[in-house]
């Protein structure tokens, strides 16, 4: 698109913009009606531990969005000489699920609470007895209900409970509403795309046995599809995303959704036999099912696509983060001996030593938990590196141990679908910082859950273009279309790709690797009981 095309756009605002509130970095895109992104803008952040809970204060969330919308706002500006005022929609998600509870004038009672806290166990386990269906940690229903277990004072006064998609969702257009997908993660949906009311039935009852006041639909937020609408920017609205006044009030918002959401959107994994792997701080995959899976598993989450297909999700609270603290330690190492090394450097060493390495690691293995892991049946992590002694201690070995932790709890969890469930995939697209070095991680993942991956030229976009695609298929879809559809077809067609197919030696590998894994996780129990 010429620069000339690309200013029409904006002048008459036909532009949309997606923004996501992922783990480490805040980031806003603006695509144009070819779906290609125009501008973007980003913000880091980081999570921090308090009282043993992790946690960002919402006061940084509003600073990170203002700022990567005023830098998109000025990288606009720059390339063709228009100012932000209006656009055709707007999109807001973030990492999913968690727990934001707000009394009736808007208070947060309690701080929020993210993906990754594991205190939720016990409510867990007692949910998932309850509907005959997994509700894991992480679910926002998790935390309520285990909130109440433990008599947390503020219970009493929750007026409205969301994620922190649809917080920003709401300040920004008053609508107390979230799509399909983010919803499901909250608490299971039916068959209707609304939440299952015989579930609900059964929480009101066992809440109140409790003394909770409320019944559970007048705390939720409501449950919309892709493609509906979900309100408009307000005055107010407006003022908070863009505090310079450019931004005109009065555009259209879609329902916000979880980065689970807009990764599947980013990859065009939306339909059956169709999935895809997040790997970034924490690591995920989304299948998209043909049939309800036979059981219930704890490592199995069942979700819905946004447009409200059922997808059953792997989720594993760590990945890249062990990666990135050896990488620090070898920028260290440099600096020590002299030697200038910036952190993309340091990375690709890792992994592109990791490609000369056995498959199997030759007797080292790494067990990168910083945090819980609840595949593995982890409350805590404690960071390990264990070898055989006749092992040899390469650095290709020790790097190769690093990128096969990444991605060992998500094998475990997904031979469950795999081999127990006999789900059918036809290709998994990969997406995320695990996937940069070109040909590695991916390969390795392909070789690792013995099905191919694709990773394509869009990939790098992540879910702030995902986000921005359903805030365009909310004004651009054409009538009866579905997200699928309008993702193939006007978004996708043509688009390259790569596929790597598993490597039959690197799959027999990776197998034994996962023995030794499998062997050292009472190592790193015995590590969390008494470190």
């Amino acid at each position: 698109m010429t620069i000339e095309a690309i200013k029409k756009q904006i002048e008459e605002g036909r532009a949309a913009l997606g923004i996501e509130l992922g783990s480490t970095r805040i980031k806003a895109v603006l695509i144009g009606e070819d779906h290609a992104p125009i501008a973007s803008g980003s913000f880091d952040w980081e999570n921090r531990l308090e009282n043993g809970v992790w946690t960002y204060s919402l006061s940084d969330a509003w600073k990170g969005v203002q700022e990567c919308y005023r830098r998109l706002s000025e990288k606009v500006e720059a390339l063709c000489g228009a100012k932000l005022r209006r656009l055709s929609a707007i999109g807001f998600s973030a990492m999913m699920h968690g727990f934001l509870p707000f009394n009736e004038t808007g208070e947060l009672l309690t701080p929020f609470r993210t993906w990754r806290n594991t205190m939720t166990e016990p409510a867990a386990k007692q949910l998932t007895e309850l509907f005959h269906f997994n509700i894991p940690q992480r679910w926002s229903i998790a935390h309520l209900w285990q909130a109440i277990v433990n008599g947390e004072e503020y219970t009493s006064r929750i007026s409205f409970f969301t994620t922190l998609a649809g917080y920003i969702h709401w300040q920004l257009t008053g609508e107390k509403v979230l799509g399909a997908g983010e919803a499901s993660g909250m608490f299971p949906l039916g068959r209707t795309g609304d939440y299952d009311e015989e579930m609900i039935e059964k929480f009101d009852a066992l809440s109140a046995e409790k003394g909770f006041p409320k019944k559970l639909r007048e705390i939720l937020p409501r449950v919309l599809s892709a493609g509906e609408k979900a309100g408009v920017l307000t005055k107010e609205g407006a003022l908070l995303l863009d505090p310079s006044g450019t931004l005109e009030a009065g555009i259209l918002l879609c329902p916000p959704e979880g980065d689970a959401g807009t990764g599947m959107a980013a990859t065009n994994s939306v339909a059956p036999r169709t999935g895809n792997v997040s790997a970034g701080t924490s690591i995920f995959s989304m299948v998209v099912l043909e049939r309800p899976l036979k059981g219930v598993y704890p490592e199995i989450d069942m979700v819905t696509t946004p447009d409200g297909h059922p997808v059953a999700m792997v989720h594993c609270n760590n990945c890249t983060s062990d990666i990135n603290a050896w990488a620090e330690l070898l920028i260290g190492f440099a600096k020590s001996l002299g030697v200038s090394c910036t952190m993309p450097q340091a990375l690709d060493a890792i992994f592109y030593s990791a490609k000369e390495a056995a498959a199997d690691c030759g007797g080292v293995v790494s067990i990168g938990y910083l945090s819980g892991e609840p595949v593995t049946g982890f409350d805590e992590g404690r960071p390990l590196v264990l070898r055989k002694p006749d092992a040899a201690l390469s650095f290709s070995a020790f790097s190769r141990s690093l990128l096969s932790s990444a991605v060992a709890a998500l094998a475990i969890g997904m031979k469950i679908l795999t081999e127990k469930e006999k789900v059918a995939i036809d290709t998994l697209y990969g997406h995320g910082g695990f996937f940069k070095a070109e040909n590695v991680g991916q390969q390795l993942l392909a070789s690792a859950l013995n099905t191919p991956v694709s990773v394509m030229e869009t990939a790098g976009e992540g879910g702030p273009w995902g986000m921005a695609l359903l805030a365009a298929y909310s004004v651009r879809k054409e009538e009866g279309e579905s997200l699928s559809h309008y993702l193939s077809e006007k978004v996708f067609a043509g688009n390259k790709g790569k596929t790597l197919a598993p490597v039959p030696e690197e799959t027999a590998g990776f197998e034994k690797y996962i023995e030794l894994y499998r062997a050292a996780l009472p190592a790193e129990k015995a590590a969390v009981e008494r470190f």
